[in-house]
């Protein structure tokens, strides 16, 4: 039977902020709080939003760490984290991504300045929540994005930009998702973490 530390399992939680980074207040400082070894992406310039240049960003953090990880991103940061996997950026840094939380994903419209993004099938499981009073980009334009990635989604209602300005500071819900995402990839994972073991997950 293989332990917990071998298994290399719940993943590490990490944060991807969008525009001008997320306060202290932010759900996303929030969560942090609530998991053991939680990471956050970290960019030189909150100020300057660039797909190519937040993505390696995201991929500088993640190197060196010990994985696997699950990504709890919002706005544009959403947008950085699906084109980081897209792209191949995190897994030539290593990084091992388990599945991603999108949370009031900014329009690619919105932001087509910082560089062409495609909306395609992930890799990994993800969630996407959006709202119907998102400012930042319509229900149907976030329902049709998760489409694109093949993300499960959810309308949160009257929202708004699911941040601090619309109330979202604590946010258990935001903690379900995460853990309804690990939950979810935790029977694959065993079953390859087993395999590589060269035995079988339980006696």
């Amino acid at each position: 039977m293989l332990s917990c530390a071998q298994m290399r399992w719940p993943p590490r939680l990490v944060t991807v902020p969008g525009l001008h980074g997320s306060d202290g207040a932010h759900w996303q400082s929030w969560l942090e709080r609530q998991f053991a070894r939680s990471l956050r992406a970290e960019q030189d310039d909150w100020d300057a939003p660039d797909l190519a240049v937040w993505g390696a960003g995201l991929a500088r953090r993640l190197a060196g760490e010990r994985g696997p990880f699950l990504l709890a991103a919002h706005s544009f940061g959403c947008l950085v984290a699906a084109h980081a996997l897209q792209t191949g950026v995190l897994g030539e840094s290593g990084a091992d991504i388990a599945g991603v939380l999108f949370v009031a994903p900014a329009s690619p419209e919105k932001f087509r300045f910082a560089g062409a993004f495609e909306a395609r099938q992930l890799p990994v499981p993800s969630i996407l929540i959006g709202s119907e009073t998102d400012p930042w980009m319509p229900l149907e334009g976030a329902r049709a994005l998760a489409q694109q990635l093949g993300s499960t989604f959810v309308n949160l209602g009257d929202a708004g930009h699911i941040n601090t300005a619309a109330g979202f500071g604590p946010w258990p819900r935001a903690k379900y998702f995460v853990d309804t995402l690990v939950h979810g990839a935790a029977p694959g994972r065993l079953r390859d973490e087993a395999f590589d073991q060269g035995g079988p997950a339980y006696a």
